[in-house]
């Protein structure tokens, strides 16, 4: 792994794991948010965001399943923001320039997990690597094609010349 992402994702993890860990200690403010947000089960919606957080906040700054915990804490990023930094809805022009502040930084992190759940290591993405088989697919059943035509070609002329041979001649 390069000197970037050993140092990147535990980087990028560490708001997760610390933030995980907080709101399973002390779940009180957050779940005032989501039911203020009219959601049901609020305080089971935030516990599990916290697990999740800290659990794919671990996996993501331990380099285990990078890609995939990058977009589990993703996934749970968008509606966080959404219902914890609604800026549009405050009077409050100072709370609503602090909560602006934080749904822009929150976005900022969702662009830096995205790039987590497409970095590959240096390694070929699936994508590509589809493609390439693909390509060569194409390139091997073409070659195919001309070679059977080839053959059959070869056999027609063999086969007329033999009747050629059989048939009377007038």
């Amino acid at each position: 792994m390069s000197p970037i992402r050993r140092v990147a994702r535990p980087l990028l993890a560490c708001t997760f794991v610390v933030g995980g860990i907080d709101a399973l200690r002390h779940p009180g403010p957050r779940v005032e948010i989501v039911r203020a947000a009219g959601l049901q089960s609020p305080e089971a919606l935030v516990r599990a965001n916290a697990a999740s957080d800290l659990v794919a906040g671990l996996a993501l700054a331990t380099n285990r399943v990078p890609r995939l915990s990058a977009l589990l804490l993703a996934g749970s990023l968008v509606p966080t923001t959404y219902v914890g930094h609604p800026f549009w809805a405050e009077k409050d022009k100072a709370v609503r320039k602090q909560q602006q502040l934080h749904f822009f930084k929150n976005l900022g992190m969702l662009g830096g997990l995205l790039l987590a759940v497409a970095d590959t290591g240096g390694r070929e993405s699936v994508p590509h690597a589809a493609a390439r088989v693909s390509r060569q697919a194409r390139k091997d059943a073409a070659k195919a094609t001309r070679t059977a035509s080839k053959a059959t070609h070869k056999a027609a002329a063999r086969a007329s010349a033999q009747a050629a041979k059989l048939s009377p001649t007038s």
